[in-house]
């Protein structure tokens, strides 16, 4: 008998060297390396040249590696004038998979190849990254800029976006990027590859998975968590909030439960020490006291189910105190994830590329004939 695996659960669609993910004992690695190991005692350019490349680089050829994505920080000027074209309410996400589409347009029959790809990918990271500092800065109402190259992947975003950025919040940062870069074929990256098994660029790729993002069941999940604890309000308002909304309301509880771990998300535990550091003004720690105590009261209710906080869960709140509105928080997201979305995209159809076509399972009426 024919079956199928609703939302393609426990379907596998490619072998992968990248991220590697146990979701009973809450592991996750990238190519064997402990997610907050990395996070704590690296750097978003050295990990993403790890998933990218295999190993990690030495000091010289991360240095060229830096030198090559930020060659490419300046945004073509057509690409300035449609993001000033797009309505002042945009999503931002909406304006990130809009410029990517566009850039999309320069490529004419992109080859796959080891030596076409290596000098790709360092391009599309300046250029994404330009894309979200502008994003941010057109939605402040702030001016368009080519952004300076600094030490960092991180510091060089944030510099471009505030035009000044402390060590603690750069230090968090790139810890978020590690942190977001990869796990393994959530919806986006799913989409990405289904795309790039087509043959079709990587901007291409990379647009088809930031339209999967923006949905509030995947990249939006951050956002969601952090108006959930602005609707609170207070740590005193949560057991009414909670027994009021997801007990007799039975709403979903925005940050609990992931379909791939039955305990803690392992990437908590560093957005947590983070929250806990640059959440300083009273806004801030109020919104953490919150979330900390929703966090007691839903596992106390769930845990026993498996159900547990997720990455998502404060993420907002590291984003929020860097200096980021909610708003971003998904672009954010979508900024992180692009170089374990190239490392899929690069494994799969340098090694294993078929076209991704899956089938149907017709349930419609027989055959008919018209009177």
């Amino acid at each position: 008998m024919e079956e199928i695996s609703p939302g393609l659960e426990n379907v596998y669609i490619k072998y992968t060297e990248l991220t590697y993910i146990d979701g009973n004992k809450g592991i996750m690695r990238y190519r064997g390396y402990d997610i907050n190991d990395l996070a704590e005692k690296s750097s978003f350019e050295a990990v993403s040249y790890l998933m990218l490349f295999g190993r990690f680089p030495d000091t010289k050829e991360l240095m060229e590696f830096r030198d090559k994505i930020n060659s490419h920080l300046v945004l073509d000027d057509y690409l300035k004038k449609i993001l000033l074209a797009l309505p002042e309410k945009s999503d931002a996400l909406g304006m990130l998979q809009t410029l990517l589409s566009a850039r999309a347009s320069e490529e004419v029959s992109y080859k796959y190849t080891r030596e076409n790809d290596v000098e790709k990918i360092p391009e599309i990271l300046g250029q994404v990254l330009s894309m979200v500092a502008n994003i941010y800065r057109v939605k402040e109402g702030n001016s368009i800029i080519d952004p300076d190259p600094y030490e960092t992947y991180a510091e060089t975003f944030l510099r471009a976006c505030f035009g000044t950025a402390d060590k603690n919040r750069i230090r968090a940062m790139d810890s978020a990027l590690i942190l977001y870069m990869d796990h393994e074929i959530p919806a986006s990256t799913t989409a990405a590859l289904v795309t790039a098994s087509t043959l079709s660029d990587m901007y291409s790729s990379l647009a088809s998975a930031v339209t999967a993002l923006r949905g509030p069941l995947h990249g939006g999940a951050a956002e969601g968590a952090h108006r959930q604890f602005l609707e609170i309000g207070s740590p005193e308002n949560v057991d009414r909030w909670f027994s009021d909304n997801i007990v007799k309301g039975k709403r979903r509880l925005v940050g609990f439960g992931h379909r791939v771990y039955r305990t803690y998300d392992p990437r908590l535990k560093t957005f947590k020490k983070y929250a806990d550091m640059l959440a300083t003004t009273d806004e801030l720690k109020n919104i953490l006291a919150t979330a900390k105590k929703l966090e007691e009261t839903g596992v106390n209710a769930f845990g026993s189910r498996g159900i547990y906080t997720n990455t998502d869960f404060y993420s907002g709140i590291v984003f929020r105190a860097i200096g980021f509105p909610v708003d971003m928080f998904t672009t954010l997201f979508g900024l992180s994830r692009v170089s374990g979305i190239l490392a899929h995209i690069t494994e799969y159809v340098e090694t294993q590329e078929r076209l991704i076509r899956p089938r149907a399972i017709y349930r419609g009426p027989g055959e008919r004939r018209m009177e």
